[in-house]
């Protein structure tokens, strides 16, 4: 089995079992996300590698963050996460690849995820409410990049962080002929404005 369809099928699990946590039905779940149930169940099973849209679109109408569909069992809770027991994960549709960086099962609400994009690439995410309010931050190790958050566009360059909240739509491009690398800082807290 390859790295890729390990996590597909790792995904696969976590979608099914974040499902079963919340008592939610695969229509209850194609309901809250936009997703059809069909294609949930297709990505339950392993049958089809999913974008990074759609993963966001189930991440959010599961309740939690795109970065806690890839998280991994850990059972001894360290508080070290090594290189190679996060594998990249290609988007089939942008191209970009991502790792969770964080170590797996430690207690906190901190979650860091390196991403690589491609020249001229872009992926924009329909973010919907959740229970919590979850902040991001997006620095860039090395390129450009162009962060759309709701109507509002922010140019970085290397060496350039943005704070948002993921409470509208956020799109990532890549305006340039080189990769662009950059890290995103995601914390979740209880949403008090509801």
């Amino acid at each position: 089995m390859t790295d890729e369809s390990a996590l597909n099928t790792h995904i696969a699990s976590r979608v099914r079992a974040l499902r079963g946590g919340l008592g939610l039905t695969l229509d209850s779940l194609a309901e809250r996300s936009g997703v059809s149930r069909s294609m949930i169940s297709a990505v339950e099973r392993g049958e089809t590698s999913p974008t990074a849209v759609l993963l966001e679109r189930l991440a959010t109408g599961l309740n939690v963050t795109l970065a806690a569909l890839f998280d991994r069992p850990n059972h001894n809770s360290s508080p070290v996460a090594r290189f190679a027991d996060h594998p990249a994960w290609r988007d089939p549709a942008s191209g970009y690849v991502r790792r969770n960086v964080s170590p797996a099962g430690f207690a906190t609400p901190i979650q860091i995820v390196e991403v690589e994009m491609p020249p001229r690439a872009h992926v924009t995410y329909e973010t919907g409410p959740r229970d919590a309010c979850v902040h991001q931050q997006v620095w860039v190790f090395a390129g450009a990049l162009t962060v759309t958050v709701g109507e509002v566009s922010h140019k970085l360059g290397e060496g350039d962080c943005l704070a948002f909240v993921l409470d509208r739509p956020t799109g990532f491009h890549n305006p340039t002929r080189q990769p662009t690398r950059y890290a995103v800082v995601i914390v979740s807290q209880p949403d008090y404005r509801k």
